[in-house]
């Protein structure tokens, strides 16, 4: 079962993620990380919608990026 776009707003709010609320336009949402500001997301569609795979696919990606990067500061 797909995840919903407000679950994936949600689990990219907790990992740090910032909402950019003067870009998009509609039902788009940009969200930006200070660690990782060459890779901001966009999330496409309402919040009660089913996500689709490749936006579920493409945020676990950026989380796991993500992880390896603050790894990698506390390893320093």
């Amino acid at each position: 079962m797909p995840k919903k776009v407000r679950e994936l707003k949600k689990l990219v709010k907790k990992a740090g993620y910032v909402y950019q609320p003067d870009r998009g336009k509609g039902s788009h949402t940009f969200w930006e990380h200070p660690l990782l500001p060459d890779r901001p997301l966009c999330i496409p569609g309402k919040d009660g919608d089913d996500a689709p795979k490749y936006l579920e696919k493409e945020i676990d990606l950026a989380l796991r990026k993500l992880e390896e990067l603050e790894s990698q500061e506390d390893e320093e």
